[in-house]
């Protein structure tokens, strides 16, 4: 299982990497998309949506931003303190400063090794400013030694949250043996505070379909969009997570214009967290089909809890449809 979990993090990690360079980040601008624009009669009813208050205090159409630059400056005023993130077990983390690094803002780190065994670090339910975010980093420490390295938050996930300011990060570490993968050590969530932090409300954008809102958790269908996708096609999708537990959403029985296909979408998202994310398709799957427009998708979803997989609830077969965006 941890060599299954890890070889997908090398896979994920490969395709924000192409992604980042490529520009192809799947962000929400979509203005070639196709808006989700109505549920089916068991859904929650649409919600209005399509305004919202700007990192500057103004209000923007759609909750998009035309200055894309915004995303890549987010940590030019931000600071953070060096202080100790992790000291257990013979391991200690600190956090060293905040930089601006090539694919983004970077969270440099001084991981000191004081076992018997070659560890590696990495991070797990990444989020800035209460929106989950993906995160750049893979540490080798070798037995007794120490390393300097960053977690890399990218570009292109921090313009898809809309977050322009850098006010606080939360994350926990997950170490594990690097020879055996067993775990070593599962941190509690460590939450770091910028100098900018409390500086303005972090801008959210719940429009769309609201196409679930059961037991705490909220998602809205935004838009699909079969143009711009690096892989096919990408719904984007938006999620609240209001419960006390970690959660990780699912799709199944998904059919796009009555026909089947498979998506690819799992979705990680904290306590109190609130993620953007898309269920993407492959092109392959869409030629076979012959779907070349998406106009309606029916699916159902199961929400489990993140760490013991037990699910919370599955959805009855949920439907949504999407029209033409004007351009």
């Amino acid at each position: 299982m941890a060599g299954k979990r890890k070889m997908s993090e090398i896979l994920v990690f490969l395709a924000l990497l192409v992604m980042a360079v490529s520009g192809c980040s799947g962000t929400q601008s979509g203005e070639t998309g196709k808006k989700a624009v109505n549920a089916g009669s068991k859904e929650p009813e649409q919600e209005e949506g399509g305004t919202e208050q700007s990192a500057d205090g103004n209000e923007e159409a759609d909750g998009h931003t035309d200055d894309s630059q915004e995303a890549a400056d987010a940590s030019k005023d931000a600071q953070v303190k060096e202080q100790t993130l992790v000291d257990q077990d013979g391991i200690k983390i600190t956090l060293m400063s905040l930089e601006t690094g090539f694919l983004g803002p970077e969270l440099k780190l001084l991981i000191e090794n004081g076992t018997d065994q070659g560890l590696t670090v990495q991070t797990r339910d990444s989020s800035v400013n209460g929106i989950m975010t993906e995160t750049l980093f893979s540490c080798d420490v070798a037995a007794g030694k120490s390393a300097n390295d960053g977690i890399t938050f990218m570009n292109s996930e921090l313009e898809k949250a809309q977050i322009s300011v850098l006010q606080n990060f939360e994350l926990s570490f997950h170490i594990f043996n690097s020879k055996t993968w067993d775990t070593v050590l599962d941190t509690d969530t460590v939450m770091i505070s910028t100098s900018l932090d409390g500086s303005e409300e972090q801008a959210l954008d719940d429009s769309g379909v609201l196409l679930l809102d059961q037991d705490g958790v909220r998602l809205t269908v935004k838009e699909a969009d079969s143009e711009s996708s690096f892989w096919g096609a990408d719904i984007y999708i938006y999620v609240e997570n209001n419960t006390e537990k970690n959660i990780t959403v699912q799709a199944s029985g998904v059919s796009i214009n009555g026909f089947m296909v498979e998506p690819y979408f799992s979705c990680d998202v904290a306590s109190g967290k609130k993620s953007y994310d898309s269920i993407t398709f492959l092109e392959s799957e869409l030629e076979e089909n012959h779907i070349q427009s998406i106009d309606n998708m029916e699916l159902s979803f199961r929400v489990f809890e993140s760490n013991s997989f037990d699910t919370i609830f599955e959805t009855e077969p949920l439907k949504v449809e999407f029209e033409k965006t004007e351009e």
